[in-house]
């Protein structure tokens, strides 16, 4: 099949390059566009306590409608606020309703701190979370306070709308820096390869032109199923994109420049190259869109649309990389190298050659070594403690400081207070309220209760409740559980309490994720051990593959945990690190155990033994997962320059997962585990046996091409 697809697209080069580019047109100009919620009530199942909350909120107080955010004024002498100050404080709103700035519908005085050391004022906005002109009517609000000046005292705007503002201005700065980062590693790491600058440029051309067209089919799936997209959706693609497209393509250049060596023309070296690596990355990408779809069957609506997106964007590039990809190198041929000259002559690989010799004589020695590395490290994973604290104010931004000074006067969860309503098919009494709220004071980790606003109908009653600890931490989500029992038992019959607010929604998060680690995990690795059973046609093969590959996860959540828990002394992981790891390692990390052994199996169909099979393969395939695995942690790796911390901590992770899995799993415990089984491995297919009569490859000199490619 790949040896036909190949003829075709090399016959007819010149109209599947135009095809490409008329499809990104057209798309571009006519598909919906890829947008993004930061709603996090937008992923939750309505069924979650936080979500039924919410929805109430806009029903029984619809004035409440619209993000809301604080005004922290403190005295810059560091000192109490005076009198006069408090005064200023409190002229400062009606100064700022006087501006009439847009999208602001207005700025109420608030509460003095018991220590008189902050003064806050409510702001609320026209527009929703997530809303685009609410991030820019914070910054007008910014503006105006400038404007205005407060002599003696000092103001910043925090709170929800505010940090969503900085957030997503971090984000948006992070993804520009990312993706200019991951552009350079990839093109230097590529000149480094091949010593080429045409085949450089191969991936950073081409994989824009699949991005556009892979943005807007993702952009279409979401408006016909709704579907919402997040920001680390949208920082992690380009990303997936340049890396998944540029190891395929690595792939192709590899077997393309073996096939040139042998002396095969230009396009007859292409047909030959797809056909033996076609299936390789098309086993290699089935298996990744597989494990990003199975995400389908989350409850969590984030990963149920980034699973879907990212399993288009893999299939986007496998088409490219079995169409696009091998029309442009045809056509360009071994100029696809220049200016090198290298690719001319067979390279020594004396490394390998040793690397690939010393597993084939100590094969046990080899696995043992690799194996109780990742056990090692996945006994750390035992310690991983989820960290839930990513939706906090990015370092260095105003909304940061305006929490720092917040803290000056009053407990953590008045940045992010926790909502009480208790609401009934009919009016509900003050005894109710009363009786309810009193229970919540009872529990461990409120600090205050404030008293109840009903609604116009006085069926709901809003009770705002600050925790003592960061809203964002364990130790108040854990607060959480016991607050929804006691109010629960203490709302009468005919009514009911709810909790909500962001605490109630993290705490909600982490009981959907991990109902979604359990469902998803286990069906994702059957369907890509099914995968590699129909690839290998063997039993044997795909169990301890499957096995490397559980390591290999693991390994990368122990490597995490000691790195950020450990050393950097973090409270915690990012909470939704395990399904980053699970998409980009587990996934990502079988392409090349899918490289190594079907290249093992293809030297044991020549009829190379195991031990001097092993050697061969991993003399002609370390190199290429070895530069595959390089670009892709180093694409990850460019993590590290965003200014947003979970970028940074869900990039290093990820780059040593890659790392792990290529130069640890891939490269030695799949190749040593397979010499030990030897002919077992293939069990029961032994697809390590020769054909019963192979067609050999007619060699051509570099000016003959074969007549079907004429």
């Amino acid at each position: 099949m790949f040896e036909s697809i190949a003829r075709f697209v090399v016959h007819r080069r010149w109209w599947v390059i135009a095809a490409w580019i008329v499809a990104a047109v057209l798309l571009v100009g006519f598909a919906p566009k890829f947008k993004v919620s930061t709603e996090q009530t937008d992923f939750l199942p309505a069924h979650y306590g936080s979500v039924q909350a919410f929805n109430l909120q806009a029903k029984a107080f619809p004035q409440a409608k619209g993000e809301t955010a604080f005004i922290v004024a403190t005295a810059e002498n560091g000192k109490a606020l005076t009198a006069e100050d408090q005064q200023k404080v409190t002229a400062l709103a009606t100064t700022l309703n006087g501006a009439r700035i847009e999208g602001v519908n207005s700025v109420k005085s608030g509460p003095v701190s018991p220590n008189k050391m902050v003064q806050m004022l409510a702001v609320q906005f026209a527009g929703e979370t997530g809303d685009p002109k609410v991030n820019d009517s914070v910054e007008a609000l910014r503006a105006s306070l400038a404007r205005t000046g407060t002599p003696g005292l000092e103001t910043e705007v925090t709170g929800s709308a505010a940090i969503n503002a900085d957030s997503q201005e971090s984000f948006e700065k992070s993804d520009r820096i990312t993706l200019l980062a991951t552009v350079i590693v990839i093109f230097v790491l590529l000149i480094f390869t091949f010593r080429s600058i045409v085949a450089a440029l191969l991936p950073i051309c081409t994989v824009v032109l699949v991005m556009l067209v892979a943005l807007s089919l993702i952009g279409t799936i979401n408006k016909i199923f709704d579907l919402k997209a997040d920001n680390m959706t949208q920082s992690l693609m380009p990303i997936v994109l340049f890396g998944i497209g540029t190891d395929y393509i690595v792939f192709l250049l590899f077997r393309y420049r073996e096939r040139l060596r042998r002396g095969e023309d230009q396009k007859t070296a292409m047909v030959s190259a797809v056909q033996r690596v076609g299936q390789v990355i098309a086993s290699a990408a089935l298996a990744v869109v597989i494990a990003f779809c199975a995400l389908i069957l989350a409850s969590l609506g984030m990963l149920r649309s980034m699973g879907p997106a990212m399993g288009i964007a893999v299939a986007t590039t496998l088409v490219a990389a079995l169409t696009l990809i091998p029309a442009i190198v045809s056509l360009l041929g071994p100029k696809v190298f220049w200016p090198s000259r290298n690719w001319k002559a067979e390279p020594e690989h004396r490394t390998a050659e040793r690397l690939g010799r010393m597993i084939g004589a100590r094969p046990g020695l080899v696995a043992a070594v690799a194996g109780l590395f990742l056990v090692a490290l996945s006994v750390l994973a035992l310690n991983f403690t989820p960290n839930f604290d990513m939706a906090s104010a990015p370092k260095g931004t105003e909304s940061a400081r305006g929490l720092v000074a917040m803290s000056k006067g009053f407990p953590p969860g008045a940045q992010q207070v926790t909502q009480l309503y208790v609401t009934g098919e009919r009016p509900v009494t003050d005894a109710t309220v009363s009786a309810v709220s009193g229970k919540a004071r009872t529990v461990k980790g409120i600090a205050e209760v404030s008293e109840p606003v009903f609604s116009a109908d006085r069926q709901t009653a809003l009770v705002e409740i600050q925790l003592a600890n960061n809203p964002l931490s364990n130790t108040a989500m854990d607060a959480i559980a016991p607050l929804r029992s006691a109010v629960d038992a203490a709302a009468p019959s005919g009514t009911e309490a709810l909790i909500g607010g962001q605490t109630a929604i993290m705490t909600d998060l982490q009981s959907s994720m991990e109902r979604d680690y359990k469902v998803v995990f286990p069906i994702a690795g059957l369907l890509i051990a099914i995968v590699l059973g129909l690839l290998l046609r063997s039993i044997v093969a795909p169990v301890y593959l499957m096995i490397s590959v559980v390591l290999s996860f693991l390994g990368t959540i122990g490597a995490a945990v000691l790195l950020f828990q450990t050393v950097k002394g973090y409270p915690g992981v990012l909470f939704f690190l395990p399904i980053i790891v699970y998409l980009f390692v587990v996934a990502l990390g079988t392409d090349y155990n899918i490289l190594m052994i079907a290249r093992l199996r293809e030297e044991a169909k020549a009829g190379y033994p195991p031990r001097e099979g092993v050697a061969r393969a991993f003399k002609q395939t370390a190199p290429t997962v070895a530069s595959a695995g390089l670009i892709l942690a180093g694409s990850f790796a460019t993590f590290l320059l965003a200014s947003a911390d979970v970028m940074q901590e869900m990039g290093t992770s990820v780059a040593i997962g890659v790392l792990l899995s290529a130069f640890v799993m891939s490269m030695f415990l799949v190749p040593a585990v397979t010499v030990l089984l030897g002919h077992a491995a293939w069990w029961p297919g032994h697809g390590d046996q020769a054909d019963p009569a192979p067609a050999p490859l007619v060699e051509h000199a570099p000016d003959q091409t074969p007549e079907y490619l004429n």
